[in-house]
């Protein structure tokens, strides 16, 4: 009988440690970086500037953030500095940083290994990126668009800074090479089609991500768009507010203009004001979103009246007990 033991405890080590291989060694298996060139107009950079900073808002965490105001509105000297730090204090299964993405560290990327890295979430070193950065909706984008914000990151002003290691906590250093997937493009809808449009702008935007409650990290999909996701906050919670057509808890009763207006209302950056003591900020970057055009506002809330309603009250702001 022990020898028998022995045996079956040895093909589990086996199988555990070739399983672990295959995670670790194996993966991720997405294709390889696609060999083009992409041709750097002005058309393309200010298309790629619009998305990157007012749509996929890849500035949002690849720049230093003012967290001393509401909405934490960029730095405008820091656009894609990188840096921006991601740990378990706020929930994260280990310590993450956004890299540089201005040239001084793409410089030696081709276009078609940012192309792979943005949709895929495998980055030049064949390694999987932790996916706050929300890559599998990237890979969504309509390929001009995804060349276009690479036509913009090319020519942004080169800013030195050095970014720690990331830290990966056990079993997620094994499981994030699973996350990856090849990419799936779609084809950018006519903005006269304004309800595939607004799912378009909706989809790459990821907005499904912050306003979805999770469960062990996963976004739970009965509860698309309902709100409620928690962020922690140093001085407390910030809970995403409920983006679906509900009458009582939603946005059943906003009409067109005022949809419009709450994004307008950060335009002017320099009128934000200053958080207290006494408020939670939002991690939401209205300031960046004020930026989107109101046509591109308007069919996304065309958009989001046609998906399912859920009833589901959120309390936005919950300040820590001392």
């Amino acid at each position: 009988m022990k020898k028998v033991f022995l045996v079956i405890l040895l093909i589990i080590v086996v199988a555990i440690g070739g399983i672990a291989g295959y995670l670790k060694f194996a993966l991720p298996d997405v294709a390889a970086a696609p060999d083009i060139t992409i041709t750097v107009t002005p058309e393309r950079i200010a298309r790629g500037a619009y998305l990157a900073n007012h749509i996929t808002v890849c500035m949002d965490c690849h720049s230093t953030r003012d967290w001393s105001r509401f909405t934490g509105p960029l730095a405008p000297e820091t656009l894609g500095k990188g840096g921006e730090y991601f740990g378990r204090e706020m929930g994260f299964p280990g310590s993450f940083y956004s890299k540089n993405i201005t040239p001084q560290n793409l410089g030696s990327w081709t276009d078609g290994e940012i192309y792979r890295t943005i949709t895929t979430g495998v980055n030049k070193n064949g390694e999987a990126l932790f996916p706050v950065m929300p890559y599998l909706h990237y890979g969504k984008m309509d390929k001009e668009d995804v060349y276009d914000i690479i036509a913009y990151l090319r020519q942004l002003p080169v800013i030195n800074s050095t970014i720690p290691e990331r830290s990966i906590d056990f079993p997620l250093n094994f499981i994030l090479n699973t996350i990856p997937a090849n990419n799936t493009p779609l084809e950018r809808p006519a903005k006269t089609d304004l309800v595939n449009y607004g799912h378009y702008i909706v989809t790459i935007a990821a907005c499904i991500e912050c306003h979805t409650q999770v469960k062990k990290g996963q976004i739970i999909p009965e509860l698309a768009y309902a709100g409620g996701r928690e962020f922690q906050m140093p001085n407390g919670t910030v809970r995403s507010a409920n983006i679906t057509p509900d009458a009582e808890t939603g946005l059943g009763n906003w009409t067109e203009a005022a949809f419009i207006a709450r994004f307008k209302a950060y335009t002017d950056t320099a009128s934000i004001f200053k958080v207290t003591a006494s408020q939670v900020n939002t991690i939401m970057p209205w300031a960046m979103y004020a930026g989107m055009d109101t046509t591109d506002l308007r069919a996304v809330y065309a958009y989001l009246k046609t998906i399912t309603p859920i009833n589901n009250k959120v309390e936005h702001f919950q300040l820590q007990a001392k």
